[in-house]
């Protein structure tokens, strides 16, 4: 068993936080081990929930209607969120949820160890650019220890608001380019230490 398969079935046995009495089952992350593009969500919902895989309903369905537009299909890429288990009712997670999992979510960095990171979304996006807000950042990337970090709306966010799509199939179109540059991509200045999480108050 390789060490991200490992790595999976920790995840699915943990119990670092509350999520752990309510799931179905936990939603640890798919794809290529050896991924240039990691695609991160924010937390699974019901369908991902029932499956135990991530980006099963209707957002999944336009991610890879999206991957398609880049000539990519979803086994190329690896696919995860920040949280591992459905929040009830599909409620925004929580601060220490975040905090619980994100030693998961490091990990699967580490493992797949990938050129380009893709934030799907503001929690996503908090973590690797704080302070910043998705509606100015989208479609914008960043270089820091040779990765580069791009910003992307969720894929559900043009579910509940029509006029995204067109928007978010524009970035995604942009990824190519950003993956023939990484190379020469200048690096960006040392953001602070990642520990703040400020859109959640902290």
């Amino acid at each position: 068993m390789s060490a991200l398969n490992e790595l999976h079935e920790e995840i699915r046995h943990c119990q670092k936080c509350e999520l752990a009495r309510y799931r179905n089952r936990a939603v640890p992350g798919e794809g290529a081990e050896d991924a240039e593009i990691m695609f991160i969500g924010e937390a699974p919902g019901q369908h991902e929930d029932q499956q135990g895989r991530p980006f099963v309903g209707p957002a999944g369905k336009f991610l890879e209607e999206l991957l398609g537009l880049i000539n990519l299909k979803r086994q190329q890429v690896y696919i995860a969120n920040v949280i591992k288990c459905r929040p009830q009712g599909n409620r925004d997670p929580l601060l220490q949820e975040v905090i619980a999992c994100r030693p998961w979510l490091e990990r699967q960095i580490e493992l797949i160890s990938p050129q380009i990171i893709v934030t799907l979304g503001r929690y996503s996006m908090a973590l690797f650019f704080p302070q910043k807000s998705i509606g100015k950042i989208h479609g914008t990337a960043e270089k820091r220890d040779g990765v580069i970090y791009y910003a992307m709306y969720h894929p559900a966010a043009a579910l509940h608001q029509y006029s995204l799509k067109e928007t978010i199939k524009a970035d995604m179109l942009k990824i190519p380019q950003l993956l023939a540059q990484v190379k020469n991509m200048p690096e960006a200045e040392k953001e602070p230490e990642i520990k703040q999480l400020n859109m959640f108050g902290v």
